[in-house]
């Protein structure tokens, strides 16, 4: 396999719309497997709200019957931030082609990504909706109807938004552990 989809992020918490997200892109032209990363630290945030050990479990909780998706903890082995072209570079160690899913809200901001002209050479950029965020045409876009933002439902935990697999862990956590 030569192709894969990285999706990475902090899924803090993961939810149905992430599920949602790997589906669509398992079903994208040459995609058969998917790599999701998850952040020991976004580089654009100054703290987590679930320690990146937690949020990695639930990830491979969540997935773990999907033979077409891999788990990387890469980022949360290093400890610190890591910028996407590190994640990238790791992975072109063992693939030749890297789609990166990223949601239409970061794309306003992509300019200001570590070494971005670097990455938009090495990855082709694969856009997941959010809200009414318009995605230029030069970006493919998934075909994704769910829209739920992690930050929103730290702030109303809905159980109904979250994976069936693990939603009472996730629910419990943030319940237990929300700054108000």
């Amino acid at each position: 396999m030569k192709t894969i989809a990285l999706f990475g992020g902090s899924f803090d918490p993961p939810h149905i719309g992430h599920e949602a997200i790997v589906e669509a892109a398992l079903n994208f032209k040459d995609i058969k497997k998917v790599v999701i990363m998850p952040t020991f630290l976004n580089p654009f945030k100054s703290k987590s709200h679930a320690p990146s050990t937690l949020r990695l479990k639930w990830l491979k909780e969540i997935f773990k019957s999907n033979k077409n998706v891999e788990i990387d903890n890469f980022e949360v082995k290093q400890n610190q931030k890591v910028s996407s072209i590190e994640s990238v570079k790791y992975l072109l160690k063992r693939y030749k082609k890297i789609y990166l899913i990223i949601g239409a809200d970061n794309l306003s901001s992509l300019h200001n990504w570590d070494r971005y002209e670097e990455l938009e050479e090495l990855v082709t950029f694969l856009v997941a909706p959010r809200g009414n965020k318009d995605i230029a045409k030069h970006f493919l876009s998934l075909s994704v109807d769910v829209d739920i933002s992690s930050t929103q439902l730290r702030k109303h935990i809905d159980i109904s938004k979250l994976s069936a697999t693990c939603s009472q862990q996730i629910e419990k956590f943030y319940k237990e552990n929300n700054e108000k």
